[in-house]
């Protein structure tokens, strides 16, 4: 018997709707990422791929820095944003967060709690493995922070 293995190449991107760009972008360069590029996305061609009719949101899009990994940032200027998720609780249905590796955890912290991040509960150890926390970020999204234990 013959598995069919999925089509699938990779994860190209997380999207996050913002209010402010600008600060969002802020935020994610002083964490690494780095800005790849800012776009108007407009029209009814657009709103046939979201559903959402005529659109524009200016998008700014955020690389890792190995290049494999990017965030899409999303400024809805119309149709107006209908929901609002970012201060829902870590086990709320639907987005949670987005986790990132980093070298220094408490360096980490300490930048981007001068860009108004705030802890949500503790820094923590995993086993030996991993120092974890939650952070909110700009306009309160939640965001995994992990570094990896050096006795790994």
């Amino acid at each position: 018997m013959t598995v069919e293995k999925p089509n699938l190449k990779r994860m190209d991107n997380v999207g996050i709707v913002v209010e402010s760009l600008d600060e969002a972008i802020t935020f994610f360069s002083e964490l690494g990422l780095t800005l790849e590029g800012k776009a108007m996305i407009e029209g009814e061609w657009a709103g046939r791929v979201t559903g959402l009719g005529t659109q524009s949101v200016e998008i700014a899009m955020m690389v890792t820095p190995d290049g494999h990994s990017r965030l899409e940032l999303s400024r809805f200027l119309t149709p107006p944003v209908v929901a609002d998720h970012r201060n829902a609780p870590v086990n709320a249905l639907g987005y949670l967060r987005v986790m990132f590796a980093v070298e220094n955890l408490d360096d980490t912290l300490a930048r981007l709690r001068k860009h108004g991040a705030q802890l949500v509960g503790e820094v923590m150890q995993y086993e030996d493995s991993y120092r974890l926390c939650y952070i909110r970020g700009p306009e309160g999204i939640l965001i995994g922070l992990a570094q990896e234990s050096s006795n790994r």
